[in-house]
């Protein structure tokens, strides 16, 4: 592992102008980190990488790294370009396990964060350095949002997320309330009560984007992010289809073979799939199978209903009569994204969100009620870990910026 890293290491030019920190949405400054690595310097590497990036391990494992920085990398011209996300991993995991500083000195207020996700956890460590008391509150029984109930375990270990908790959040001060919704029991006006001079919010989207179409309430039916966060808990068969071909229904086709499925086909509305060409690649290796320009009108308790379409100029799909074939299945999963949940929105006064059920926010993760912000998923719509932890590290300052103002 380690001489291939530094193999890798070699490889890099130095750039004056490096292309791969600009192709980098938290602009990771990549030719430093190289060159700390070859300076035998792995702790500054490592400390540096987490500074910037605090879910740097995660990043290193999730991020779609061929349109990022790899993407970017002057060697990728006419070769392969020098690989990042390998020597990234390599540096954040062995500097993680000496990341024992505890908690910074107390400022003496207390901050809320709503939703333990990307966004969540980057803003509750960046506000704990600044000596803020944190409390996050997860409706799940353990954080991770999305990194642990949406990405298989395959492309993202639990104990990455695990030691995240323990090293970044445990021994930082950070308190955790699993299995509390903030809409129910809790509210927002609670919290302020409480004495919280300032609230996040990072609920992400869960609710599943439904086709809305006949037979979507069959028993053989499920949808896509409700597979991922328990898929154990589904008894699928051996043939199944996907609807969708984002890299989430690529996680959801290659999860399900590794859990017993024998045949697996992704139908795409489009003539080429969304997912990033990695994914889909593993993909086809693992053995799912793909069809093209095919949408469906209908679900049965045999298997799905396509109809072969055009793709216009204009994005638009038209259908070509006569086309309609039956797909037999075991089960159908539906992976065409999702939204947010509105109960937050419902039960708190003044908290505006669009008509998709968005929150409306700044860039600087203001939003409609003074002391509330938010960034991620549940402000952007469903994107990568890395540009929410980008977005989130300009929140957290906007965030101690009014708390700050709050003592004048």
């Amino acid at each position: 592992m380690a001489l291939h890293v530094m193999d890798e290491a070699n490889r890099c030019l130095q750039c004056k102008v490096p292309r791969c920190q600009q192709g980098c949405p938290i602009h990771t400054n990549i030719p430093v980190a190289i060159r700390l690595l070859k300076e035998n310097k792995l702790d500054e590497a490592g400390k540096m990488l987490f500074e910037n990036n605090p879910l740097t391990t995660v990043c290193s494992l999730v991020c779609n790294h061929e349109k990022q920085c790899e993407g970017h990398c002057v060697m990728g011209i006419k070769g392969a370009p020098v690989h990042f996300s390998t020597i990234e991993h390599y540096i954040s995991s062995t500097y993680a396990s000496k990341m024992t500083n505890g908690p910074a000195k107390s400022n003496g207020m207390r901050v809320a964060i709503i939703g333990s996700g990307p966004a969540g956890i980057t803003i509750a460590i960046i506000l704990a350095r600044y000596g803020y008391k944190v409390t996050i509150f997860e409706g799940k029984d353990k954080i991770g949002g999305v990194l642990r109930y949406g990405i298989p375990e395959f492309r993202l270990p639990k104990s990455v997320l695990d030691d995240i908790e323990y090293r970044h959040l445990e021994l930082k001060g950070i308190k955790v309330r699993p299995n509390t919704m903030i809409g129910g029991a809790i509210t927002i006006e609670d919290l302020f009560r409480d004495g919280y001079k300032a609230i996040f919010v990072g609920t992400g989207v869960w609710k599943p984007n439904a086709l809305h179409i006949k037979g979507e309430t069959l028993g053989n039916v499920h949808f896509g992010i409700n597979y991922l966060n328990n898929p154990d808990s589904y008894r699928l068969g051996k043939n199944v289809l996907v609807i969708g071909a984002g890299n989430a229904a690529m996680d959801v086709a290659r999860t399900a073979l590794r859990k017993g499925v024998e045949n697996l086909t992704c139908f795409s509305i489009t003539k080429e799939v969304a997912a990033s060409k990695y994914e889909f690649e593993y993909a086809k290796l693992e053995g799912v199978h793909f069809e093209y320009n095919k949408r469906p009108v209908e679900i049965t308790d045999d298997g799905a209903i396509f109809i072969n379409v055009i793709e216009n100029e204009d994005g638009s799909f038209t259908d070509i009569e006569g086309t309609e074939q039956l797909y037999p299945a075991d089960s159908v999963i539906i992976s065409i994204s999702q939204g947010p949940q509105t109960n937050l929105v419902n039960t708190t006064k003044g908290l505006n969100a669009n008509t998709r059920g968005l929150l409306d926010a700044d860039e600087t993760g203001h939003t409609s009620r003074p002391g509330i912000f938010a960034s991620g998923d549940v402000v952007n719509g469903a994107r990568t870990v890395v540009e929410a932890v980008a977005h989130s590290k300009i929140v957290a300052e906007s965030m101690h910026e009014y708390m700050q103002s709050l003592k004048d």
